[in-house]
């Protein structure tokens, strides 16, 4: 800690002798400015804690000019807690120009509203400062009685929706798999279709034909179509028996394999049988293809015909051997694993489709690397998203908020520098870490007339982290002010940190701020690494949270 001791030291001096050179030379550029144009009022110079007061500003310009007025918290120590809408008068060829803004104050004191920089076209103007008295609200304690301050408790840590998203999440699962089981998995009743697929040819065969008997064609002398159904059904039961080319045979074709089957000893068909369904198969040629029409009680005939020729092809048909019969179970079960099979890979399909369109749905909403991080999961993401702590660290305190609780650390100075100055230090993480941060709060016993130089006590912590393994350090200064108000210095940049047990670097970056009062330094230390996507939203919203408190008198 020897460079913080000598940085708090030097800080001073330079910083309050740089802010004496610019007030001397702004006070010299303002005293060359005419306010005749402006001027500025307060509706009360005396409120009470809390109260508004409400400041004005009247600019008198003519109609070409181009007036900005001031915005943001320029009004420090007075806290702005609302700017109105500008009120326009004209006056001739001239505008009156009126500006309100609603101020107040939640400590009591005197105070002075510093002057306001208006700009009318090219030039610009300053108001005068304007004291304001914030009173205390008197209590009489005679009729409010006063109470020992209460011992600390504990708080349980309120609940998360955690649950919620949860069960949101499982309720969504649930549903899909239903579906699954509902459209997929599920044994659906079979149609009267798949239960007539599932009967034996012959069934099939005589299902057909009793089918046939119900319909209407020969009431409505559809022969056509008769006996386009009644030779498929007599065609269909011999491919699947007798001869597999049974469909798309010609009828000729088709008698000429029956009779070389018969002839081969394959089959025991008789004459009559392959007469029979040759004459059949031919008058159901002549009906489609050359418009015969046979009577009616012919093609009854024919179908009493084919129903007796389908019980004697059954007749002649040899039993099925066990090698047949065992071919076919495992033909049965093949299919069975062909079906469950297409249900796995139809599954895994949708379910992979849909985890790829919610990842592209929400890659596309939130961003596909924060998505990516969210489920794999990203320490900074954690941080950035965990539950941040708002605390006050060192006397006088600074107040910010933090992913985790920053712990106490030992500064480690040595004993001599221990008896000049009183040095608390708490942090989180270390520079090898993804992310880290550290706050001191230096107390000089025996400054005396020196004067602290934030600027060379920045330059010792660059020191630290050079003989720590730092390089090729960019910087760049700037003025910080809290949202409370107070001022400092912030210098940010870029660096190099060498990788442990490696020949290697990675690029982080930084930011120091620094704050001085009197013989106090605070000081707040913050790295992460370059290529952290999500470091930067955690270091703005610290950045933000920064307040700091007075020393008490």
């Amino acid at each position: 800690m020897n460079y913080e001791l000598r940085f708090l030291s030097k800080i001073a001096s330079a910083f309050r002798l740089r802010s004496s050179v610019i007030a001397s030379f702004l006070f010299f550029l303002f005293s060359l400015v005419s306010f005749a144009q402006v001027t500025s009022a307060i509706d009360s110079t005396s409120i009470k804690i809390g109260e508004q007061i409400t400041y004005h500003i009247q600019v008198e310009t003519d109609t070409t000019s181009l007036v900005v007025f001031p915005e943001g918290q320029t009004f420090t120590p007075l806290e702005m807690i609302e700017s109105y809408e500008v009120d326009t008068l004209k006056n001739n060829d001239k505008y009156n120009l009126i500006k309100k803004y609603g101020l107040t104050q939640f400590d009591s004191g005197a105070y002075t509203i510093p002057r306001q920089k208006i700009i009318i076209g090219d030039k610009t103007f300053f108001t005068d400062s304007l004291k304001v008295e914030v009173r205390d609200i008197v209590i009489d304690t005679t009729k409010q009685g006063l109470y020992d301050i209460k011992p600390i408790i504990e708080v349980k840590k309120p609940s998360s929706n955690w649950w919620k998203y949860l069960l949101l999440t499982l309720l969504i699962i649930g549903i899909i798999a239903f579906l699954l089981f509902w459209f997929i998995w599920r044994k659906k009743p079979l149609s009267e279709a798949e239960q007539i697929a599932l009967l034996p040819p012959y069934d099939r065969a005589k299902l057909a034909l009793k089918k046939l008997d119900e319909s209407h064609y020969l009431e409505h002398s559809e022969l056509k179509e008769y006996y386009s159904e009644l030779t498929g059904i007599i065609r269909k039961y011999l491919d699947e028996k007798v001869y597999d080319h049974s469909l798309e045979s010609t009828t000729d074709e088709l008698v000429k394999r029956l009779r070389l089957l018969k002839e081969g000893n394959q089959i025991d068909l008789s004459k009559e049988t392959i007469e029979n369904i040759e004459n059949i198969l031919k008058r159901a040629d002549l009906v489609k293809f050359a418009k015969s029409a046979p009577d009616i009680a012919l093609a009854e005939l024919d179908r009493s015909t084919i129903d007796s020729e389908i019980d004697h092809v059954k007749e002649v048909l040899p039993e099925p051997t066990e090698e047949e019969k065992l071919l076919d179970e495992k033909y049965r079960e093949e299919l069975e694993r062909k079906k469950t099979r297409n249900k796995i890979i139809i599954t895994v399909a949708i379910s992979v489709f849909i985890l790829i369109a919610t990842f592209t749905g929400f890659s596309i909403k939130y961003g596909f690397n924060y998505v990516k991080d969210t489920i794999i999961g990203h320490d900074s993401i954690e941080l950035l998203e965990g539950d941040w702590v708002t605390s006050e660290y060192g006397v006088p305190p600074i107040t910010i908020s933090t992913p985790k609780v920053l712990k106490r650390m030992d500064p480690g100075l040595p004993e001599e520098l221990s008896q000049q100055i009183d040095v608390t230090m708490f942090g989180y993480g270390s520079l090898i870490d993804r992310f880290s941060i550290a706050v001191t709060t230096s107390k000089y016993k025996n400054l005396g007339e020196n004067k602290i130089d934030l600027e060379q006590s920045i330059n010792e912590n660059f020191k630290t982290l050079e003989a720590s393994g730092a390089q090729n350090i960019v910087t760049k200064n700037e003025k910080f002010v809290t949202p409370n108000g107070a001022e400092g210095l912030k210098v940010h940049g870029s660096l190099e940190l060498s990788i442990p047990n490696s020949d290697k670097v990675e690029r982080g970056k930084y930011v120091i701020l620094a704050f001085t009062s009197e013989n106090i330094v605070q000081q707040a230390l913050l790295f992460w690494k370059e290529y952290d996507v999500y470091a930067d939203q955690i270091v703005e919203r610290i950045l933000n949270s920064i307040e700091l408190k007075k020393a008490e008198e």
